[in-house]
């Protein structure tokens, strides 16, 4: 295929795209109108479901094959850092030392750590009932173990984070959401139908499986983020170059 044919081909694809968007555009409901096709069907799926957050049924329900790709993405992206951020046989680990915090700060950030933790639980725990979810939550609950650093300093924080166990406990949360999602298929199901009983509406236990795909996601993303500021923040890091015999480095 010439240079010039392959321009034409793009050009018609392109205006064929261009008017599919317009005819489409043109068709949409308009903004600020009483009439919102989607967001009806999403609220009365959700409520045929017991799910009392409707966000909440859309992420874990009607597209919860969509979160999938969302969660992968994270999880995708730890991956990645534990592989590019490791510490390698010419690399030295520096032992952080002590810095002096403010009493202030220090007072403020351990009575701030449990009252966000639990934060971020509850947000996590009542993501089908509730704004927030495993999404929200988990990035609380990640940055309540991260004040610890701020009121004492680097090597409290190691203390209660061991690392291989976040890694392992992020790919435990993305492998539990694929099972969920596999579990219907035990059942005739498509993946990732809710199969689970809807319970009692406004309650824990509503939503069939939105809270266990909920709380998957709450891991993964708290394990997560703990994993991925784990190893940047490891980047104690002495680089000898030739020069280091003369004292340079």
């Amino acid at each position: 295929m010439s240079k010039r044919l392959r321009l034409w081909v793009l050009l018609l694809g392109t205006l064929g795209l261009a008017a599919l968007f317009t005819a489409a555009c043109a068709d949409m409901p308009r903004f600020g109108g009483p009439w919102h096709p989607y967001g009806d069907r999403a609220v009365h799926a959700a409520l045929a479901r017991r799910t009392a957050n409707t966000i909440s049924s859309v992420n874990f329900d009607q597209r919860a094959f969509d979160t999938l790709g969302e969660e992968s993405i994270l999880f995708g992206a730890v991956l990645g850092t534990v592989v590019l951020l490791r510490q390698t046989a010419d690399e030295n680990r520096l032992s952080p030392e002590p810095a002096r915090v403010s009493p202030p700060v220090r007072r403020y950030a351990l009575l701030a750590l449990p009252v966000t933790l639990l934060i971020g639980l509850y947000v996590i725990a009542h993501g089908q009932l509730s704004p927030g979810g495993g999404f929200q939550g988990g990035v609380v609950a990640a940055t309540a173990l991260h004040l610890l650093y701020i009121a004492v300093d680097y090597r409290a924080l190691e203390r209660i984070r061991p690392v291989g166990v976040y890694e392992v406990a992020d790919a435990a949360g993305e492998a539990a959401y694929v099972l969920v999602g596999a579990a219907a298929l035990l059942t005739g199901a498509a993946f990732l139908t809710n199969v689970l009983p809807y319970g009692t509406f406004n309650t824990l236990s509503s939503g069939g499986t939105v809270p266990l795909l909920n709380a998957a996601i709450g891991v993964e993303v708290a394990c997560g983020v703990v994993v991925l500021l784990a190893r940047f923040l490891d980047q104690a890091v002495e680089i000898e170059d030739a020069g280091a015999e003369s004292g340079t480095r």
